[in-house]
């Protein structure tokens, strides 16, 4: 339980009710930018209200550190009285109201894994544009520190990223998908287009890193350690799942990548989806989003969409 400081809640109540807003942007986003994209607002107008607040709190409230910022033990106090308020305000204000997509001008803010950003992105944007003409969408990759996923999951309106990392929030399964091992086409280990467990356990890995996940275990490393590969001979760590298989193109390596991923770079780089021993190794694409946005019209009506976008890609790319 965060303690708030004497006077907090009574100097809140001092606060303009836009300037209250324009302060739990900054809070959550710690910075002028994307706090006032958010709010749209223009940023010598955010710039305003933060010169407001700072004299109202006496504080700086956000101070530069390196290239960003980050608050101060004021704004820290702050942070949870702010949000409290600004729930209890958006409550009274009415955003349960109806969500109308052919009439609202929302922005709606996503963020995706890489994954989910080749095969969702396009199709997602493509019919928002046409169910929702005035409506936008922000889309930004998943931050890869744990740390700042709960964070993350406060400013957007939804998170689409791997089921079973035990991220924070509420979740909603929309795609799955088969991890697919990748070699060079002329690989000498090649037989009929397959690989052995022995060649698994003696060839070079690339992997991907996905530092979001934590300590949990992935689904290959358990079917690998299943058929007696605890641990892979990495050569190569990447932090991006999408340079995988041009890390692996030309080489004696291998990577597993998802399999509509594999599909768009085969022929470009001269890959092959290698047949190997090992079960099915399937993923899922889960949207993930904050309690607060449960019932929030306009996220529930994006959830339903991307559920019918996952859907249909999976019916045109099984």
């Amino acid at each position: 339980m965060v303690t708030q400081e004497p006077g907090t809640r009574e100097r809140l109540r001092e606060v303009d009710a836009n300037l209250l807003f324009a302060l739990h942007a900054l809070l959550e986003e710690r910075n002028l930018t994307r706090a006032g994209e958010r709010l749209m607002m223009s940023q010598p107008a955010m710039s305003g209200a933060l010169t407001r607040l700072r004299k109202h709190f006496d504080d700086e409230l956000l101070v530069r550190s390196g290239r960003g910022f980050e608050l101060t033990p004021t704004a820290e106090r702050l942070r949870p009285a702010v949000t409290d308020a600004v729930e209890a305000a958006e409550a009274l204000l009415g955003t349960e109201r109806a969500f109308s997509p052919a009439t609202s001008a929302k922005r709606f803010a996503v963020s995706m894994s890489e994954y989910a950003m080749t095969v969702l992105a396009e199709p997602l944007a493509r019919i928002l544009t046409e169910l929702a003409p005035a409506c936008s969408i922000t889309l930004d990759p998943l931050d890869l520190d744990r740390e700042q996923i709960d964070a993350q999951l406060m400013r957007r309106d939804l998170i689409i990223a791997p089921l079973g990392f035990d991220f924070p929030g509420r979740s909603q399964p929309v795609s799955t998908d088969e991890l697919v091992c990748l070699v060079d086409r002329q690989h000498p280990r090649l037989r009929d287009g397959a690989l052995s467990l022995q060649d698994l356990h003696e060839m070079q890995h690339a992997v991907a890193e996905f530092t979001a996940a934590g300590p949990v275990r992935r689904p290959l490393e358990v079917e690998l350690e299943r058929h007696g590969i605890a641990d892979r001979n990495v050569l190569v760590r990447v932090r991006s799942l999408l340079t995988l298989p041009f890390a692996v193109a030309g080489t004696d390596m291998c990577c597993f990548v998802p399999s509509r991923l594999a599909k768009r770079c085969l022929d470009m780089l001269n890959l092959t989806a290698a047949r190997t021993p090992l079960g099915p190794v399937r993923i899922t694409e889960a949207a993930h989003w904050h309690p607060r946005r449960e019932n929030d019209p306009s996220v529930v009506w994006l959830r339903q969409l991307l559920y019918d976008v996952a859907v249909t890609v999976e019916d045109q790319h099984p």
